[in-house]
């Protein structure tokens, strides 16, 4: 994999690292990642948005989301770079962990 975590990802490491994060999925209209989260209601949705927020802030890097009710929609991808970089994959799969955490899917 590369080496800087803020350089894009080549296609092939980009296709190994969504090996490990198996509901993530490359965005159809542009260079990046996205998921569909699932939540018991709002307050759970949220709960998870607040963990993701905390942790994004930690790491300088943001996600593109949106959020109804029990649904929280992500894209990931790094503007700088202009496409996935490593950090996108260390959000993605922190993310997967609070998911988990607040009981989504």
């Amino acid at each position: 994999m590369t080496s800087n975590s803020n350089n894009k990802l080549a296609i092939d490491d980009l296709k190994q690292a969504l090996k490990r994060l198996p509901d993530w999925t490359l965005a159809k209209d542009r260079e990046a990642i996205t998921r569909n989260f699932q939540f018991a209601d709002f307050d759970a949705a949220f709960s998870f948005m607040t963990r993701c927020a905390l942790m994004a802030a930690k790491m300088d890097h943001h996600p593109e989301w949106f959020n109804v009710y029990n649904k929280v929609d992500v894209t990931l991808a790094t503007h700088d770079a202009g496409g996935v970089t490593q950090k996108d994959i260390d959000l993605a799969a922190a993310m997967d962990g609070y998911a988990v955490m607040s009981g989504g899917r």
